[in-house]
C-alpha cells in the first residue's frame, strides 16, 4: 500500500499511523521526497482500507499490487511533470527533444552543437563527459573539466544539460553543472548509484538495461523514488536480442506499456535503439506515434569524425530534418 501523508503532519500522528499499519503485519518504509511524504507498506494480509484511510494525517491511501509501487500509475492520478526551469518541461502529452553528440570533445564542437540546437529551438543538449566504452582503449570522455566547459557555454545560450553519471563518486562534483542525470543501460541495476541519485534534487533519466525487462526498468526507478527523488524519466533505448541486423532491437511496444504502467514520462532513444544512422529517423517517428513524451538522439556536425558512435549519429542537416518531421508527427498524433 501507499499512504500519502498530509503536509505538516505531527510526529505523534504519524507514529499512530505507523503503529496501525504495523499491526496489520505490514512492513513500513518511510519515503520523503521533494514533493511529498509517503509510507510504503509491504504485506499480504487483507484489510478494509477504510480502517486506515479515515485516520488523521492521511491525505490519500492506495492498494498497489505491483512490486514497483511509487512509480506505478495505479496510485498517482496526475502524471509526473519534470520542470527544468525557464519554461522547459518534460511531461505527458508533450514532446521534449534532447539532442547532441555521444561525447563532448571540445569547445568548438560544443559551440557548433549549441548553435544548431538554438536554430531549431531545441532546449536540451545531450552529451557524455564520462563514457562507458566496450573497449578500454576507446575515448572515454573529457571528465569534469569538459562538463564545466560545456556548462558555461550552455548556460549562456539558455540550453539545459543531460549527461551520464557512471558512479557514486562523480555525483557531487557533477551536481552544480547538470540539469538531468542520465543512468546508462550498463548502470540500470547499479543499486548503489540509484540510491545516491535518490538523495539529489535533480531529475534523473533511467535507461533500460541492455537485456533488461520492462519491470526491471520500473524497479530501477523505484529505487530512486524510494530514496527520495521523484523527478524521474524512463527511457527505452533498445535491448540486445538474437537479431544482428541492427545494434539493438528497439522495443516500441515498451513505450505504450510503460505509459500504461507508470506515471513517469517516457523518452525514446532511437540512436541506440537501432544504431544505424539511416534508420534513426523512421524509428524516432514511430516512437512518437507510440506515445513517447520525448526523444533523445545523437547529432554531430561531422559524424564520420566523431570520437564515438558516429555510425548512429545524424549530421546537422539530418538532425534538422528529423526535428521538423518529429514536430509534424507529434501534431498529427495530438490531432487524432
Amino acid at each position: 500500500m501507499i499512504i500519502q501523508l498530509e503536509k505538516e503532519i505531527s510526529a505523534k500522528t504519524k507514529e499512530e499511523i505507523v503503529r496501525k499499519v504495523s499491526d496489520l503485519k505490514y512492513k513500513i518504509t518511510d519515503v520523503k521526497t521533494q514533493k511529498g511524504d509517503y509510507l510504503v507498506g509491504i504485506g499480504k494480509q487483507e484489510f478494509d482500507i477504510r480502517d486506515v484511510g479515515h485516520m488523521p494525517g492521511i491525505s490519500d491511501i492506495h492498494i498497489v499490487s505491483d512490486d514497483y509501487k511509487l512509480v506505478s500509475r495505479k496510485w498517482k492520478v496526475n502524471p509526473t511533470t519534470i520542470d527544468l526551469g525557464d519554461g522547459v518541461c518534460i511531461e505527458e502529452g508533450g514532446m521534449a527533444i534532447m539532442a547532441g553528440p555521444c561525447s563532448i570533445e571540445g569547445e568548438e564542437q560544443i559551440d557548433k552543437t549549441i548553435n544548431h540546437l538554438k536554430e531549431n529551438d531545441v532546449k536540451i543538449m545531450r552529451g557524455g563527459v564520462y563514457k562507458p566504452r566496450s573497449s578500454p582503449y576507446s575515448f572515454r570522455g573529457m571528465g569534469i573539466e569538459g562538463l564545466k566547459l560545456w556548462y558555461k557555454a550552455a548556460r549562456s545560450a539558455g540550453i539545459k544539460i543531460i549527461t551520464e553519471v557512471m558512479q557514486v563518486s562523480q555525483i557531487e562534483e557533477m551536481l552544480p553543472y547538470v540539469d538531468i542525470f542520465q543512468v546508462g543501460a550498463r548502470n540500470t541495476q547499479n543499486f548503489n548509484l540509484l540510491d545516491e541519485l535518490g538523495l539529489v534534487d535533480k531529475p534523473v533519466l533511467i535507461k533500460r538495461g541492455i537485456s533488461g525487462t520492462i519491470n526491471e526498468l520500473l524497479s530501477s526507478a523505484e529505487y530512486v523514488f524510494s530514496a527520495g527523488n521523484e523527478n524521474l524519466m524512463l527511457c527505452e533505448r533498445g535491448i540486445r536480442t538474437y537479431e544482428k541486423a541492427s545494434r539493438n532491437t528497439m522495443d516500441i511496444n515498451a513505450i505504450t506499456i510503460l505509459k500504461e504502467k507508470s506515471h513517469l514520462p517516457v523518452i525514446a532513444d532511437p540512436s541506440h535503439g537501432i544504431g544505424i544512422r539511416d534508420h534513426v529517423e523512421p524509428v524516432a517517428l514511430a516512437c512518437i506515434m507510440a506515445g513517447a513524451d520525448g526523444v533523445i538522439y545523437e547529432t554531430h556536425e561531422k559524424p564520420e569524425e566523431a570520437y564515438s558512435d558516429g555510425q548512429q549519429t545524424l549530421n546537422f542537416r539530418e538532425s534538422k530534418k528529423l526535428i521538423d518531421r518529429m514536430r509534424k508527427v507529434f501534431d498529427l498524433r495530438e490531432s487524432m
